[in-house]
C-alpha cells in the first residue's frame, strides 16, 4: 500500500526525479520529490479543517516564521491519494542533531514569541481550535497495550483537569526542535495542528523533558529565556510554571504513551528517554493521584 501511495503522491508535482521517503510515522509518510515534499497525513485528518490551516499557514504575515504550503493541482488545500490527505511544501534543511548547547534554543524561542503574539483575531475566520489537547488525547486513546508501564500511563493522564482545546492566541499546536527547518532563516513545519489556542501548549514539550530530566536546565532556559524577553505572552516572567504545570505534565503523559505504542508497533525496546518519561508518569501518579481512604 505504500508504495502505491508514494506513486500516487509523486505523480501529483509531475516531476522528473524519484520520490526519496523520508520518514514513515505510522500511517504518515512523507517523501520527497526533487524540491517538494508530500507529506499523506495521518488517516482520519478532516481536509476541511486541513484547508483552514493551510489558509492560516499561506498568511503573508506569517511568512517569516512558517514555512508556507505549495498548491496542488492549483488549489490551495490539501488532495487526496488513495483515501489519504495529502499536502505539499518546499524543502528545507533540518535543525542537525547536536549537543544542547549548539541547538538554537534563542532563535526558537523568539519564533515562538513572535507567533504567539499574533491572535485568531487577526485572522479572517475559520481559524480551528490548535489541535495541541486532542493529539494528547489521542495518543492516550490509542494505546492499546495491557502492561504495568501502560496502566501508570493512563493512570497519569487521569490526573490531568478538563482541557480546553480553544484559546485566543496563534499557535503551532505540536512544538518541538524536529519542527524547525532552515529555508532563508528558521521556519516551522508540520502545521497539522495549527490553529488558536494556549499558547503554553507549545512550550509543554520542551518543559515536560525538562522536568523527565531529558532536556537539560540550561537549554530549557535558553528557551524560557528567549521567549520571555521577546515578550511570549505564553507564561507570566515571575511564574511560568503556573502556567506550564498542567501542559507539561499533559506532554509527559503523551510522550510517553506514544513511545510505548511505537516499541510495540516496531519490536523495540524504550530508550534511556523514554523510560524517564514512564518514571516522570510515576512521579505524576505520586503527586496528584487522590489517596484512596479505607
Amino acid at each position: 500500500m505504500n508504495s502505491d501511495l508514494i506513486a500516487g503522491m509523486a505523480a501529483l508535482v509531475g516531476a522528473g526525479a524519484a520520490p526519496e521517503v523520508l520518514a514513515v510515522r505510522g500511517d504518515v509518510v512523507v517523501v520527497r520529490v526533487g524540491d517538494v515534499v508530500l507529506k499523506a497525513h495521518e488517516r482520519g485528518t478532516d481536509p476541511v479543517v486541513l484547508a483552514d490551516r493551510l489558509r492560516l499557514a499561506a498568511d503573508p504575515r506569517l511568512a517569516d516564521l512558517l514555512l508556507p504550503p505549495l498548491p496542488l493541482g492549483g488549489a490551495p488545500g490539501p488532495a487526496v491519494v488513495l483515501g489519504r490527505v495529502v499536502t505539499a511544501w518546499p524543502v528545507g534543511t533540518p535543525v542537525p542533531q547536536a549537543e544542547p548547547e549548539d541547538l538554537p534554543m534563542e532563535a526558537a524561542g523568539r519564533m515562538l514569541a513572535a507567533l504567539h503574539r499574533f491572535t485568531a483575531a487577526d485572522f479572517a475566520p475559520p481559524v480551528p481550535p490548535a489541535g495541541a489537547v486532542p493529539r494528547m488525547v489521542r495518543a492516550v486513546r490509542d494505546l492499546a497495550l495491557d502492561s504495568p508501564a501502560a496502566a501508570l500511563v493512563r493512570r497519569a493522564f487521569a490526573t490531568l483537569p478538563e482541557l480546553p482545546a480553544g484559546g485566543a492566541a496563534v499557535v503551532h499546536g505540536d512544538w518541538h526542535l524536529g519542527q524547525l527547518v532552515e529555508r532563508d532563516g528558521y521556519r516551522l513545519i508540520d502545521l497539522d495542528d495549527l490553529g488558536a489556542g494556549d499558547p503554553a501548549w507549545d512550550l509543554a514539550r520542551p518543559a515536560a523533558l525538562h522536568l523527565s530530566g531529558v532536556l537539560d536546565a540550561r537549554a530549557w532556559g535558553r528557551l524560557l529565556g528567549a521567549y520571555l524577553d521577546a515578550g511570549g505572552p505564553g507564561v507570566p516572567a515571575g511564574d511560568p510554571w503556573s502556567a506550564l504545570e498542567v501542559p507539561a505534565r499533559a506532554l509527559v503523559v503523551q510522550m510517553a504513551a506514544r513511545a510505548l505504542s511505537a516499541a510495540e508497533r516496531d519490536g523495540t525496546d524504550l530508550n534511556s528517554a523514554q523510560e524517564a518519561l514512564i518514571d516522570a508518569c510515576g512521579r505524576i501518579v505520586s503527586a496528584h493521584e487522590p489517596i484512596p481512604r479505607g
